[in-house]
């Protein structure tokens, strides 16, 4: 059954002319990212926070960096490193693989701020990060509406303490704070133009389409943007959608496909099974010749 539903997954990708990814955080664990999934995973992945008591929530808002800039940057810092450091699983370059054979490529619409896609070699105009990116900054003057790199910045964080040592980053302009430009908790800050200007190029791109199919990647319900994003795409394009994921891959339509499996492993298997779908599609397409 299993294996079934692998192939057809399979035969969607074949024959598509675009690809459209979703991703939630489960597609990094592969690649050896925490997902922060409950209390205890957090403080696993920043062992200092459980000594003081801080949850995700208590983290990752922007008030914090006006009462402790030096302690924000030390959590968003600790994270910059740590995606820099990272290198994309194979599924990454699988996915790469397959949308550079399409006509039209593929879009990218992530949840996720760790630019593991950029890294992959997929172009930045075709990713919409929904929540921001940890490698831009904005300012907290509010000075202007522009995001810029944080490629110069360098994060020293003291690890007994989750605390930023160097100097925290400031804006070029006025010379208030910087922070990363992610979507926080309670964020009515968050510079939202880069990720509205992808959506707008994802909708002219989808007119250039014919055959698209939908691959999502470890999105869970806890945090529905990527799940309802690639629902209602799927709904509204009438494509097929490979769901993946280990604990949440019930699908609503008959033609879509649900593999309750990590996202490196579902893929690859996908990859395995494609030489046999594509010579299955020759020897159909040969025999149609011959009458």
């Amino acid at each position: 059954m299993l294996n079934d539903k692998i192939r057809q997954a399979a035969a969607y990708i074949h024959r598509a002319d675009a690809l459209i990814i979703t991703a939630g955080a489960g597609i990094g664990i592969d690649s050896g990212l925490p997902d922060f999934r409950g209390i205890d995973g957090f403080w696993r992945a920043f062992p200092p926070l459980r000594r003081l008591g801080k949850n995700f929530q208590n983290m990752a808002t922007p008030t914090l960096f006006r009462t402790d800039p030096h302690l924000a940057w030390g959590f968003y810092g600790w994270r910059l490193n740590s995606y820099r450091h990272t290198e994309p699983h194979q599924g990454f370059h699988l996915l790469k693989q397959w949308a550079d054979s399409k006509k039209h490529g593929a879009f990218i619409f992530t949840s996720n701020v760790d630019g593991q896609f950029q890294k992959t070699g997929f172009p930045d105009n075709r990713i919409i990060a929904c929540h921001g990116s940890i490698h831009d900054l904005q300012c907290t003057g509010h000075c202007h509406d522009q995001t810029w790199s944080a490629d110069s910045f360098m994060p020293q964080i003291d690890e007994q303490t989750c605390r930023l040592q160097n100097s925290l980053p400031v804006c070029p302009k006025c010379g208030a704070l910087a922070r990363p430009n992610i979507l926080m908790f309670d964020d009515w800050e968050w510079l939202e133009e880069p990720t509205m200007t992808r959506l707008r190029q994802f909708e002219q791109w989808l007119h250039e389409i014919r055959c698209p199919v939908i691959i999502e990647i470890g999105a869970g319900s806890a945090i529905h943007t990527v799940r309802r994003f690639s629902d209602r795409i799927a709904r509204r394009l009438h494509a097929p959608l490979i769901r993946i994921n280990p604990d949440e891959a019930q699908v609503g339509q008959e033609h879509h496909i649900g593999l309750a499996m990590g996202g490196l492993a579902a893929l690859q298997e996908i990859a395995l099974l494609s030489y046999d779908v594509v010579n299955d599609w020759k020897i159909n397409d040969m025999a149609l010749r011959k009458h």
